[in-house]
């Protein structure tokens, strides 16, 4: 008897487990129920959800995908339309065929899974058989099944290298001081990435705010996946045939920076802290005095009454108006740090004002949520509300009175201390309330637009502003800096490398703190870093208040010397930079930019002996090494490369070990490149001489370089006040054309040297079909021949001798034939 009853509970508890696997926590789409087709849209019914497949353009198809009946469309990342395209749409008993122009998609029905295909039948992407889209808890994931030999680029700011495969990552904005060079999750969140393989390249683009992971075959070999730990599964998926061209679809959909003020494009001397006024003072005249070219001055908290803000600290800047009139006239702008925390203080103006306006993020009971920062204990503007947002821009005020010229948003992931803010904390999130879960990686991003919406409306000129947090979009608003590095080589690298995949994803305006914040860099890492620094799109000078004093000067007179050539010829490249920026905000291709751009496919440029290399606009390439190194290996991609500094030759598809020397750092022009260079100037705020020399590098391949000019400063170029011209070089037709002008506003250089770099013993040339002699011209980008208020010094690089002719800058086009 006592047998029988064992065997029966036996029994019974094997039933029972068979019956657990059968309700297995991971819940599966499974298959498609009904389908309604209406024009490029596509409704789907599921056993376990609901689906929407939209065809946005002929490139583009998004996929939205809920347990629930999916809701209202809102997103804070996407701002671009769907485009009314071609789209044949049919459907068999097993499948549904969605095509257009340029890409097409076949949705199998038993169970749900999509794949997508060019429209000549090569598979690009595809759900993985066994998974495809299932939930575990809230958490939604999408399984891709990994195609042989796939590789992936992007995701924002993350550490790690170049090629993502065989890395997972979590997106969840953090603070993190001092962070490792392997840490994952940093500041910010963009949760779009790009898959490589068989030369075919394609992008998917996550817009769903909540903490969210990707992938790419860490700890499997069978599928890269992403997901979200709570809303709806909403992806967009891009395809074409270059990577410059998904970057351009990419921010089609999240939008594309506006014209930067030039002067946020100059060397930026920072610290934490400098005060007061004297000190303030003393920084700009000293780099006036030692002629280092410099544009900004930043204020971090120390600036502010006891931290509080909206507040100067009357004792350290008795007249923040006055000071900051005297650093205009120096050729200086003002930035200053701000913090979301308002400190909970009865009578304090911003306080009361908070409280008054009911601006602040609460708990269910409705209290202010408090958390303690730098001031103290603070409640905290809720940026994702219109009023939150209101209230913020009409602070701005406070800033634009005080002649300030850029805002710098920190701590706004949000981070406060002990790093665990509830998560029952409650958000407007534009009339949709939720919680911190939802809101908290956008924080950030609607700080940063409240900042810039409320500066473009306050300040007389184009206002800089930067960010530490941020999410999908946020290069509509703001700049973004790496935050709290170290002053390590291998920082300096990763930094290379977060600014490279923050292009990659739609931030073209991005930079890192030069000679790092935390800890004191070798006198060899800090001249290495400043001289790369010249290369970055944001060059900023930053170290924390606990560290030796990282000005230029700081290092020695042999260090000054460099640091002051590297930042001179950061002057003297000014119109070639601001091009970068105008090209940034047009298409959305970033300044600094990884060579997975333009030489996708080539593998050497994903080998991680050779992933730091970049290039810097579409004819510099910059190979960063460690400050110690005495020998370095660049990989030279296809055409043909110049030496900046001799003008060298070096052809393409090889490897080279070279020298390294600590007063130049390895650049190389591509050939066939244009780059526009004017005299060296002390500020952006100074007129250059009214010549522009444009030097043409020759090359095997046509090639062409939009030059463009407007005031530097104001809005009018949103009006048509702006100078624009393609230039252009042909090696067939052997001609450097200088097109017709468009725009209204009047160049500043009235003449044009056309500095020939590689064409040999070509003695003349034509212009506009008049014969003229070329002459031989001793060149250096850096050193005596390009700043005659400086005596020669043994620290700039070489020199070499070139062809050039002196033209004027007619406004017609002008044709030069060799």
């Amino acid at each position: 008897m006592k047998f029988k009853t064992l065997c029966g509970i036996l029994l019974l508890c094997v039933a029972f487990s068979y019956g657990a696997l059968a309700q297995t926590p991971v819940n599966q789409i499974g298959n498609v129920t009904a389908v309604k087709v209406d024009g490029q849209q596509i409704n789907l019914s599921l056993n376990n959800a609901e689906a929407q497949i939209i065809v946005y353009s002929a490139n583009i198809i998004r996929v939205r995908v809920d347990r629930k009946k999916l809701g209202d469309d809102f997103s804070y990342a996407v701002t671009g339309k769907a485009q009314k395209v071609k789209t044949i749409i049919t459907q068999s008993d097993s499948s549904i065929s969605i095509s257009t122009d340029s890409l097409k998609a076949i949705v199998r029905k038993k169970p749900f899974l999509i794949s997508f295909y060019t429209v000549d039948g090569k598979l690009i992407n595809e759900d993985d058989k066994g998974l495809s889209t299932s939930w575990a808890g809230d958490a939604v994931t999408s399984y891709k099944k990994m195609q042989d030999d796939e590789h992936f680029i992007g995701l924002g700011e993350k550490t790690g290298n170049l090629d993502r495969k065989g890395s997972g990552y979590t997106n969840w904005n953090s603070d993190v001081y001092g962070y490792a060079v392997s840490a994952d999750p940093l500041y910010s969140t963009i949760p779009f990435y790009m898959g490589l393989h068989h030369d075919l390249n394609y992008g998917i683009f996550l817009d769903n705010t909540y903490q969210s992971d990707f992938n790419f075959g860490a700890s499997n070999n069978r599928f890269s996946s992403f997901g979200a730990r709570g809303g709806i599964l909403n992806y967009y998926f891009i395809y074409h045939k270059r990577v410059a061209d998904i970057i351009r679809s990419y921010t089609d959909l999240t939008g594309r920076m506006p014209m930067p003020p030039l002067w946020s494009l100059g060397y930026q001397q920072n610290r934490y802290s400098y005060y007061p006024e004297t000190e303030v003072m003393r920084i700009a005249n000293t780099l006036r005095e030692k002629k280092i070219p410099a544009d900004g001055i930043t204020l971090d908290i120390h600036y502010m009454d006891a931290y509080k803000l909206f507040t100067w600290n009357k004792d350290r800047f008795p007249n923040p108006l006055k000071m900051n009139t005297e650093l205009n006239k120096l050729g200086f702008k003002t930035t200053v740090i701000v913090d979301p925390g308002i400190k909970v203080e009865k009578g304090a103006g911003a306080y009361e004002r908070g409280i008054r306006d009911n601006v602040y993020i609460k708990y269910p009971d409705g209290e202010p949520y408090t958390g303690q920062v730098w001031p103290g204990w603070c409640n905290f503007p809720d940026f994702t509300s219109i009023k939150g947002r209101a209230w913020w821009r009409n602070e701005v005020k406070f800033f634009s009175e005080s002649g300030v010229s850029g805002i710098w948003n920190d701590m706004n992931e949000i981070a406060t201390w002990g790093q665990k803010m509830p998560d029952n904390v409650l958000f407007d999130y534009d009339g949709k309330p939720t919680s911190h879960l939802q809101a908290h990686n956008v924080y950030g991003l609607q700080m940063a637009r409240s900042s810039y919406e409320g500066a473009r409306e306050q300040f007389k000129e184009r206002p800089f502003i930067l960010t530490r947090s941020g999410y999908a979009g946020l290069q509509r608003y703001t700049a973004l800096w790496t935050g709290d590095n170290r002053g390590e080589d291998d920082h300096m690298l990763a930094g290379v490398r977060l600014i490279n995949s923050l292009g990659l994803s739609g931030v073209a305006f991005a930079g890192m703190d030069i000679g790092g914040f935390t800890g004191n860099p070798t006198t060899a890492l800090y001249t290495r870093w400043i001289a790369l620094g010249a290369f970055t799109p944001y060059f900023r000078n930053h170290t924390a208040l606990n560290t030796k004093a990282a000005e230029p000067w700081s290092f020695g007179e042999d260090v000054l010397d460099i640091a002051r050539n590297y930042i001179s010829l950061r002057y003297q490249l000014m119109p070639y930079i601001y091009a970068g920026f105008y090209e940034a905000a047009q298409s959305g291709l970033p300044v600094m930019r990884s060579l997975a751009i333009n030489y996708t496919h080539d593998p050497k440029i994903l080998d991680t002996q050779f992933q730091n290399q970049y290039e810097f606009g579409n004819a510099f390439m910059v190979a960063p090494f460690e400050s110690a190194k005495e020998f370095g290996k660049v990989y030279f991609p296809a055409g043909t490369w110049y030496d900046l500094y001799s003008d060298g030759l070096q052809r393409g598809n090889e490897e080279k070990i070279i020298q390294l020397a600590i007063n130049k750092l390895p650049v190389f022009v591509k050939g066939g490149s244009i780059i526009p260079q004017q005299s060296l100037v002390q500020s952006t705020s100074q007129k250059p001489g009214d010549t522009l020399t444009v030097h043409v590098y020759k090359g095997e391949v046509s090639n062409s370089f939009v030059y463009y000019e407007d005031d530097g400063k104001s809005y009018a170029y949103e009006k048509g006040v702006f100078y624009k011209r393609q230039i252009s070089f042909d090696p067939v037709l052997k001609e450097i054309v200088f097109h017709q002008i468009e725009g209204s506003y009047k160049s500043n250089f009235r003449f044009l040297k056309i500095a020939l770099h590689g064409f040999g013993a070509t003695s003349s040339i034509s212009v506009n079909q008049q014969q003229k002699n070329l002459i031989d011209d001793k060149f250096a980008w850096m050193g005596v021949s390009n700043n005659p208020d400086l005596q020669a010094n043994p620290n700039a690089p070489e020199s070499c001798t070139i062809k050039s002719i002196l033209i004027k800058n007619e406004d017609g086009a002008i044709t030069l034939k060799y």
